[in-house]
């Protein structure tokens, strides 16, 4: 007995750094997802003369949203999953928790920006381009900031989300070595149905009246049916995606916080709900690309531009790509007069 315990020690050790070799190996590729998809969605919307319309400017915000994400909070947040203290201090925790729900607010918001944008252009076609004007896209992304900002650095600066008042992660009742996220009730109920709740009601609403109308325009005009069918499984996919990963976190977050628990972190399935909810960052590019005919030629244009062999041997044979700017020019305007600021690609 004695020497199978001590085998069974030896063994914990090994199979606990195993565990974190491939924890950690998940978390990095989840994270070079997110920023490499989201440089992609920049890159392709700057690049593409075809992208280039006012409801891409919502796609291309809720790109940069996500790729500071990537880029300023999840590498944190694998930090803290990995280790069991947080080596930072309590004045950069409470700042990379402020970033985290500021980023992920605008992830949210943006995403429900775009839905009201398809729902006016699928139910109002001749006065969208009067409706939807450059000023008017760029107060709706500086409302999403303003908001984002809202319910992020000023209630957690102040402590208005602890249960007694004071700034999280400071003072002498503080844990040294952790980085917590304390929640109180008042804060819990405005931060989830702000940022999460009446968004989601607002993007499903949308989308239902979207897709009613696109199946009676299926029975009138086929053309412009099979375009709004389109956008509205884009659609569609995005929002499902959206539930998917952001659902479980804020049924979580809500309980927790009606709670009142004292760290929530410390709960197993707290750090489970969260990285669903940030793979949602790393999932957008991908639906865009597999949904959206010019986002994907737009991708398969950037990645070719990155590769010299292909390119050469493109050069020496002779032939273009299947998707080569020429060929939209000289055909795809011909069968699809109309423009991308009438018709948003997605």
């Amino acid at each position: 007995l004695s020497s199978n315990r001590t085998g069974s020690y030896q063994c914990n050790p090994v199979s606990i750094m195993l565990s974190k070799v491939m924890l950690a190996f998940i978390l990095i590729l989840l994270i070079l997802l997110t920023v490499a998809g989201n440089v992609l969605v920049c890159l392709a919307v700057c690049a593409s003369r075809r992208l280039r319309c006012l409801t891409n400017c919502f796609i291309l915000s809720l790109a940069v949203t996500d790729l500071l994400l990537g880029l300023l909070v999840l590498p944190f947040s694998a930090l803290l999953q990995l280790n069991e203290e947080w080596p930072l201090g309590a004045v950069f925790c409470n700042f990379y928790i402020s970033m985290d729900v500021m980023l992920c607010t605008a992830s949210i918001l943006t995403l429900l920006a775009i839905s009201v944008d398809r729902y006016l252009a699928v139910t109002m076609p001749l006065r969208y381009a009067s409706l939807v004007l450059p000023w008017r896209v760029a107060v709706a992304m500086a409302s999403v900031w303003t908001v984002s900002l809202a319910v992020s650095f000023l209630p957690i600066q102040m402590g208005w989300n602890t249960v007694n008042g004071t700034v999280q992660n400071h003072g002498p009742w503080a844990s040294e070595g952790k980085c917590r996220f304390e929640l109180n009730r008042p804060y819990v109920l405005t931060d989830s149905l702000l940022t999460f709740y009446l968004p989601l009601v607002a993007m499903c609403w949308t989308y239902l009246r979207i897709l009613r109308i696109a199946r009676a325009q299926a029975k009138r005009i086929v053309i412009v049916a099979l375009r709004e069918h389109k956008a509205t499984v884009t659609l569609a996919a995005v929002i499902g995606a959206f539930v998917v990963c952001w659902l479980p976190y804020f049924i979580l977050f809500t309980v927790l916080g009606l709670q009142e628990h004292p760290d929530p972190g410390t709960v197993p399935e707290y750090s489970i709900v969260l990285w669903l909810g940030y793979a949602n960052s790393a999932l957008n590019p991908i639906l865009y690309g597999a949904l959206n005919r010019d986002f994907r030629s737009a991708y398969t244009h950037l990645l070719r531009c990155r590769c010299p062999m292909y390119s050469r041997w493109r050069s020496q044979t002779g032939r273009r790509p299947k998707d080569h700017p020429n060929r939209y020019e000289k055909n795809h305007y011909k069968v699809e007069p109309d423009t991308p600021t009438q018709y948003p690609s997605l």
